[in-house]
């Protein structure tokens, strides 16, 4: 194999950078983002593996973020985050909060 290479993927929100690593294998390539572990792919091209990079880690990131939303939704309707709610409005009341 050679050396591995990388190639910079901002994702679509335009906020993150993410790396990849992509490395010849043969007659194809294989590539990986390591800040994201479910993205690894491989392809025939450079161009292609890292198209591919790319709409994977779309995909894994939007899941993730719909599993965070089920989680919050499902927190809130169960009562978990009333505490923290109860907190933040005795902190408010009591003048403990900083203006964003």
């Amino acid at each position: 194999m050679e050396r591995i290479q990388t190639a910079k993927i901002q994702e679509r929100d335009g906020v993150e950078i993410y790396t990849a690593h992509i490395q010849r294998n043969g007659s194809g390539w294989i590539g990986w983002i390591q800040e994201v572990p479910e993205v690894k792919c491989e392809a025939e091209t450079k161009k292609s593996l890292i198209e591919t990079l790319d709409n994977e880690l779309h995909v894994v990131l939007e899941a993730r973020a719909d599993a965070w939303d089920k989680q919050i939704e499902e927190d809130i309707k169960s009562g978990r985050l009333e505490p923290l709610r109860k907190k933040a409005l005795e902190d408010i009341k009591a003048g403990r909060y900083t203006d964003l």
